[in-house]
């Protein structure tokens, strides 16, 4: 999993505690403490999906644009870090039968990891964050 995933999760919960109002990604920057291009490629990300719009110049910034029950931790997962949990197997000495193997070994194992990951965040959407960070605020 990469930074790309909270980033996201932390962006999009920002946009919706804010329905009615835009977003800039300095704002949402400065509530992540991250430098705000960092945020605006995980923006970029999210709006060419569909889960945020945009508008541009004065007055602009980002806006979630879908229901907060309709998108889980999975759909930001894929979107932002699919792939992730893939090891990372140096060159192999094909002639070693651990190392002509090791690589297709491990992706399986780790396919699967991924797997049961995406079936748990898919338990959880982006009203159930809301909710978890409001409740933190009581």
């Amino acid at each position: 999993m990469n930074s790309d995933f909270t980033l996201a999760i932390h962006s999009l919960t920002f946009l919706a505690l804010q329905p009615d109002r835009m977003s800039t990604s300095d704002a949402i920057s400065a509530s992540a403490c991250v430098h705000p291009v960092r945020i605006r490629k995980v923006l970029s990300l999210l709006k060419k999906h569909g889960i945020i719009k945009s508008k541009e110049g004065p007055g602009g910034g980002f806006l979630f644009a879908l229901e907060l029950n309709e998108v889980n931790l999975w759909d930001i997962y894929k979107i932002t870090s699919e792939g992730a949990l893939q090891p990372k197997c140096p060159d192999s000495n094909e002639r070693c039968i651990v190392g002509a193997n090791m690589q297709r070994v491990l992706f399986s194992i780790f396919l699967g990891a991924e797997e049961h990951l995406g079936e748990y965040l898919k338990d959880y959407t982006l009203k159930e964050i809301i909710d978890l960070v409001n409740k933190e605020e009581e």
